[in-house]
């Protein structure tokens, strides 16, 4: 779907009927299977402020004027920056008695859970948490969609009965591996292994990575050098796969997934309302209707959280796939990860 295309349907997809609450969450109980549509929600009408972490192309803003478009008495302000910096602002900002930001999208969950520790989310409605999908439900922060660690491999150079599903078994291979340490899903995933298997087990990992592991300074780096061959399998996020085979359909590289460890963490960006009343929640409801959710799904790969819509196209479904259980707000836990980093000599 093209932006154009997007930015028109969303806008004319039909009035908005001004909906009472009550009517809101009769259709979210209904939703159980099915995505709301933006035809469902109410007219966005007043000022809001949106403090936007950097994201996904301008795709993220893509929705932003779709939204804008369709809702004519909407004021929306937007301050853009990266994700952990804007969560440090809210939070200085709420220090200092002033409120800058009415909503807060992060891309990444570690961000949110900044802000909700420091107790400045405002709680969300249940009948707007019940749309996702049952793991992904939080009282205070919605998940918007996610992404999950994968390996992706060269199938000229390994074949996938010979890559490891434990994640910590992976040193223990005789394949040669990209990663890219200094970027920030990476670690993420890190803080994730620390947090479930243990410091020591963690560091001991780390390790013995290093002495196999090839550094780049992004995870699409990380891809490509696997489609050339320099690499037999890397660690990545799956839209880099994805997006590089959508440009490249007979790009050698394909997805592998460990089970139920910090390989296959499923990390989401995320939204939080910050001041009291029904804009705000409002705003929130409309980055989980279908037609954003699968707009996201579709342009950037991401996965959608809410029930319903379709993964995207070459991700294997959910039940497939063996996240393990974590709150993801944990993943704000960053600064023992980097001290860890830092210490073994990796970054």
């Amino acid at each position: 779907m093209q932006r154009r295309r997007f930015i028109q349907a969303l806008a004319t997809a039909g009035a908005f009927a001004s909906l009472p609450l009550a009517s809101l969450q009769s259709l979210a109980a209904e939703a159980v299977s099915q995505a709301v549509s933006v035809n469902d929600l109410p007219a966005l009408e007043g000022k809001l402020t949106l403090y936007l972490g950097r994201g996904e192309g301008g795709l993220y803003e893509n929705v932003l004027q779709a939204i804008r478009d369709r809702n004519p008495k909407l004021n929306l302000s937007v301050r853009r920056g990266p994700t952990a910096a804007l969560a440090n602002t809210l939070i200085a900002e709420a220090k200092a008695g002033v409120q800058g930001a009415d909503v807060f999208w992060a891309v990444d969950s570690g961000a949110i859970g900044l802000v909700t520790d420091a107790g400045l989310a405002q709680p969300l409605p249940k009948d707007l948490t019940g749309q996702l999908k049952s793991d992904f439900q939080y009282p205070s922060w919605s998940p918007v969609t996610g992404r999950i660690r994968t390996l992706p491999y060269n199938p000229d150079n390994v074949s996938l009965k010979q890559i490891p599903s434990d994640i910590m078994e992976l040193p223990d291979s005789d394949l040669a591996i990209g990663w890219a340490p200094a970027y920030a899903s990476f670690q993420s995933f890190i803080t994730a292994m620390r947090l479930l298997e243990g410091e020591k087990a963690t560091v001991d990992w780390l390790r013995r990575m290093k002495q196999r592991a090839k550094s780049y300074a992004g995870e699409l780096g990380v891809v490509m050098a696997v489609e050339r061959g320099e690499v037999d399998l890397g660690l990545a996020n799956h839209y880099y796969t994805l997006r590089l085979k959508s440009g490249k359909p007979d790009a050698r590289v394909e997805l592998a997934f460990t089970k139920a460890d910090a390989g296959c963490l499923v990390n989401a960006s995320g939204v939080l309302a910050l001041s009291e009343g029904e804009l705000p929640i409002n705003f929130i409801r409309y980055l989980l209707t279908r037609e954003v959710q699968s707009y996201l799904a579709s342009e950037a790969y991401e996965i959608p959280l809410v029930k319903g819509v379709e993964l995207p196209e070459g991700l294997p479904s959910f039940e497939h796939i063996s996240p393990p259980d974590m709150d993801l707000t944990r993943l704000a836990d960053l600064r023992p990860t980097l001290a860890l980093l830092r210490n073994v000599g990796i970054l």
